[in-house]
């Protein structure tokens, strides 16, 4: 079971499901949302995750998703994207030991940052990963 939360502990969660999609997302919209460089993200089966403290704040970040947000620290924690209703993305930095579940590739790599080093042991994709 992997456990996590917000920075301030006023949100936490749990899954019981098997991480995939674990990737680096490059992405404008991933920097612009969590004022990052790029996140650290993976998606469980929507059935396996729950809030087991707190709730956190929504908002529709782009036509097709919704990002949540801790209210208190801002703290990202998942995307819900709506053309993937069985599953959710959980942003790994939130991770009790984000050690658990490093990223398998980096995506949107076309509109990464100029100075942003890409780790060479892992695929890269310029766009979403071909399996998403």
């Amino acid at each position: 079971m992997l456990k996590g939360g917000c920075f301030c502990g006023q949100i936490r969660y749990e899954t019981t499901g098997t991480p995939f999609h674990e990737t680096t997302c490059h992405c404008a919209n991933c920097r612009r949302t969590t004022g990052a460089p790029s996140v650290a993200w993976f998606s469980v089966p929507r059935t396996q995750f729950r809030f087991t403290l707190g709730e956190p704040t929504r908002f529709r970040s782009t036509p097709r998703g919704t990002r949540s947000f801790c209210s208190q620290c801002g703290t990202q924690l998942t995307f819900e994207a709506e053309d993937l209703p069985t599953a959710i993305d959980v942003t790994t930095g939130s991770l009790d030991d984000p050690n658990e579940v490093p990223p398998q590739d980096q995506t949107w790599t076309r509109s990464k940052l100029s100075w942003v080093v890409l780790d060479e042991r892992v695929p890269k994709h310029s766009a979403s990963a071909p399996d998403r």
